[in-house]
């Protein structure tokens, strides 16, 4: 059991950088000077190597590798355990028995390997959101039309749509929360992983302008809007990821699926607010809306690349980490960086920073990014 609770130890310590760790810690501990990396070794062959080998290697996939991983941010992380700061009740009781000295010896020895050396035929396959969405809908454009930009009235364009709010519209659809039409079986087969990727890429394209719709009046629907701001947003271009886009849809669609509360939608706020509409109110809100200017809610063409840059501040060779405790992650097993990433953006990882910069991602993206650091040898 020993030997669980410490490999499980180090396998959670690895990834994040905390700032809001480091301000009630003070600055990451360092490891004992005298630390002694045979004493360590010996450690490591009773108690580590079952998970993460002798040599430092995670032993199966999600396992993370520890090889010239850094102390200074294994000593902080498990220091995180011991003081309550991320929630393990048994990790916890674990790292509060060790002795500093036998911690101080385990970390210095696995930090004085050298790194994982990944062979290039077993690195993981880039995975592409952007790329893999655009080959997946290709099979929508039949309804959807060209780049998710709709022609034929009644069908609602994606292009520019929010990503969130296509996922969970998918996911209505194939649940039967929503009314479905025989061509949302092509949604059946597709995975989490796909799903995301196709909202990507039509979130991610530029919706073409409107012209007025031959019914209802987009002046005397503009005051009518005033409520729907709250939510939908300026001029009808939304803000958050989970609520559509209505600037430049299909008047003839918009007008169907506001009539569609409480019948075949089911909304508390939409209902409450639609059930008073009349017929004219609802044609005037849909003409403002469809002649509205939107715009692409997503760069999905370099999403994954400006995610990367973003965490190179940090974690890329040759940065200065002196006063952060900071994890290499170049080279580390891929399902693990998937793991950590997907636990930072739900805040079930202490990381205020890490929280904000994970949150907007979809699993998609997740991916991707990990297999990129993955697949980048390690240091």
């Amino acid at each position: 059991m020993k030997q669980l609770l410490f490999a499980a130890a180090i396998f959670l310590a690895l990834v994040g950088c905390s700032k809001k760790e480091e301000s009630s810690t003070g600055p990451a501990p360092e490891a004992p000077a005298a630390a002694d990396v045979a004493a360590g070794k010996v450690l490591a062959e009773r108690e580590c190597r079952g998970c993460h080998g002798l040599d430092g290697r995670g032993t199966a996939p999600g396992i993370p590798h520890l090889a010239a991983q850094s102390e200074r941010y294994l000593l902080a992380s498990i220091a995180a355990y011991r003081e309550g700061k991320r929630t393990h009740a048994a990790l916890r009781d674990m790292a509060a028995g060790m002795s500093e000295t036998d911690l101080g010896n385990v970390v210095a020895y696995y930090a004085s390997l050298p790194p994982v050396a990944t062979a290039s035929e077993s690195s993981p396959p880039a995975f592409l959101p952007y790329e893999h969405g655009k080959e997946l809908a290709s099979a929508c454009t039949r309804c959807h039309g060209d780049d998710g930009n709709a022609t034929a009235a009644g069908v609602p364009s994606l292009a520019g749509q929010q990503p969130h709010y296509l996922v969970v519209a998918a996911q209505e659809y194939l649940n039967g929360v929503r009314k479905t039409d025989p061509m949302h079986s092509l949604l059946r087969p597709l995975g989490k992983l796909d799903v995301e990727s196709v909202a990507l890429y039509f979130a991610s394209q530029a919706p073409a302008e409107r012209s007025a719709p031959s019914f209802g009046g987009a002046a005397a629907g503009e005051p009518l809007t005033a409520v729907c701001g709250g939510c939908h947003g300026s001029h009808g271009v939304s803000t958050d990821t989970a609520t559509p886009n209505l600037a430049g849809q299909d008047a003839r669609y918009l007008v169907n699926a506001i009539k569609a509360y409480p019948k075949t939608r089911r909304h508390e706020s939409m209902e409450a607010y639609v059930g008073d509409l009349s017929q004219a109110d609802i044609e005037n809100i849909a003409a403002f809306y469809a002649i509205q200017k939107s715009r692409p809610s997503e760069k999905g063409q370099t999403i994954v690349q400006d995610l990367i840059a973003k965490c190179d501040r940090c974690h890329a060779a040759g940065v200065d980490n002196a006063t952060m405790a900071v994890p290499k992650i170049s080279g580390q097993d891929k399902d693990y960086l998937v793991m950590a990433l997907r636990a930072y953006r739900d805040d079930r990882r202490e990381s205020s920073m890490m929280h904000n910069m994970s949150l907007p991602y979809s699993d998609a993206v997740i991916e991707s990014v990990s297999a990129s650091y993955a697949g980048q040898p390690a240091r």
